[in-house]
């Protein structure tokens, strides 16, 4: 892949909502291990490896099990979700992938069972916000650190 314009440095007024709007969401109340786990799999599903190399790092930085992380694509057919994070994830699987789900209305009911209508709207921004982040990482080609190069067959 090779990299595209850097938005940061084309357009960086124009960045610095999202910024701010990042920093918002990470002040707004909503659990950081939550924040995390939307994070992932908001970036699992849209496929972007430099948001998936962030944020497992800072996720497992701050605590989070990698077994849980591991385990998130197949976060239905796992019991180490709490009830409140397996209704964020199906939020975040239903508005992720928009154009197919149109946000079912039992989606909507179980995040309503487990979060505030305040909280609510913050899950959805931060997971509006996510998607966005993706967006801007795949279409301008931003690549992860090369951390941990991969090995060659012997």
């Amino acid at each position: 892949m090779s990299k595209r314009l850097n938005p940061y440095v084309t357009a960086a007024d124009t960045m610095k909502p999202l910024i701010a709007l990042e920093a918002a969401i990470k002040e707004s109340g909503l659990e950081h291990s939550l924040i995390h786990l939307v994070k992932m799999r908001a970036s699992q599903i849209n496929g972007c490896a430099y948001c998936l190399h962030m944020h497992s790092a800072d996720a497992i930085k701050e605590g989070e099990s990698p077994a849980r992380l591991f385990l998130l694509d197949a976060w239905h057919e796992s019991a180490l979700y709490t009830p409140r994070e397996r209704a964020a994830l199906a939020w975040t699987d239903a508005l992720t992938l928009i154009s197919q789900t149109h946000a079912p209305d039992e989606a909507y009911e179980e995040v309503l069972r487990h979060f505030s209508p305040e909280e609510t709207v913050k899950l959805t921004l931060l997971i509006g916000t996510i998607n966005t982040w993706n967006r801007i990482a795949i279409g301008f080609r931003t690549s992860h650190p090369n951390d941990r190069p991969a090995k060659t067959a012997a």
